[in-house]
This record gives structure tokens, C-alpha cells and sequence, in this order.
């Protein structure tokens, strides 16, 4: 099973199927079509969502696989990477008091991008080689990307504010 997805593609499928089951094609239906349209629209919603996105594809793609990934309680990490992950966060933090953040920001905006590129190659290798030790691996990018997520918004965040002033 690939583990990139054309978005173009998805997109237009995303369309052709909301078209088929948007609530409102169900208006003059009975009650019990209605509701069910309502699910079926949620879920076409929710699978593009899954499918559009690298972190929720990459988590959904493992759970198929039998790999249930518990995001918010597994906190088995790289001690290296969390330690790269709180140098990141105090650099973060001293940008907001600098005089001139925007260069130093670039690097950082650049640095992720580049890791999150980095981490779905990596994904992409460990899920096609497809064996356990390969299927353990490609769990731990998944939270090594959950981690670059969250910076990458704190820095469009930061960057934002930055141009606001």
C-alpha cells in the first residue's frame, strides 16, 4: 500500500463523493436518509482530512498495519531528539526577545520543512520495507513529525505576530 498520496487527485475524488452525499441532495428525503447522509458526508470529511494531511496519513497507514499509536501517552522518545526538540523551543523562545528575529526565523522555518521532508522519506522507506523492526521505525518518526508539527505551527504563530508589528 503507497503512502503518498496525489493531492490533486484526492481532492477531486474529495469533491466527486461530497457531491454524491452532501446533506442537502437529501432535503425532500425521509428522516432516516437524511441522517444517513449526514454520516456518510462526516466520514468522506474525515477521510480527507486523514488523507490530505503526512501525520494523520503516516498515523492511519500504521494503524491498518495493526499498530495502534498512542500519541498522547506513549512518550517513548529518542532522548537525543528531545533533547534537539528543547534547544529548538529555547531558541524559539529567545527569538521573541531579539531586536531582529526575521533571519534566525527563516533558518528555523527552513530547518523543519526540511525535517519534516526528511521524516516522511523516512516513513515512506521504513513502511515499504515493511517488516516489523521497519514498522517500529516508521512508529517513531510518526512522533518524531507529531513533535514538528507542533513546532511548525509555533513558528507560522511567531511568524505571523512578527508581521503584524
Amino acid at each position: 500500500m503507497a503512502c503518498e498520496v496525489d493531492l490533486k487527485q484526492l481532492a477531486c475524488s474529495y469533491r466527486e463523493l461530497q457531491k454524491t452525499v452532501h446533506p442537502d441532495r437529501f432535503a425532500g428525503e425521509g428522516e432516516r436518509q437524511q441522517r444517513l447522509s449526514v454520516q456518510y458526508a462526516t466520514h468522506v470529511n474525515e477521510a480527507y482530512d486523514t488523507l490530505r494531511s503526512p501525520l494523520p496519513r503516516m498515523a492511519y497507514l500504521l494503524k491498518l498495519a495493526g499498530r495502534e499509536l498512542d500519541m498522547e501517552n506513549n512518550t517513548i522518545m529518542d532522548p537525543a531528539f528531545l533533547m534537539e526538540q528543547m534547544e529548538v523551543r529555547e531558541a524559539l523562545s529567545d527569538l521573541r526577545n531579539s531586536s531582529n528575529p526575521e533571519p534566525e526565523l527563516e533558518k528555523m522555518i527552513d530547518k523543519a520543512g526540511d525535517d519534516m521532508d526528511r521524516y516522511q522519506a523516512q516513513f515512506t522507506s521504513f513502511w515499504t520495507a515493511g517488516g516489523e523492526k521497519e514498522l517500529e521505525k516508521a512508529e517513531a518518526v510518526v512522533r518524531k513529525m507529531q513533535f514538528m508539527v507542533k513546532l511548525t505551527v509555533e513558528l507560522e504563530q511567531l511568524e505571523s505576530e512578527l508581521l503584524d508589528d
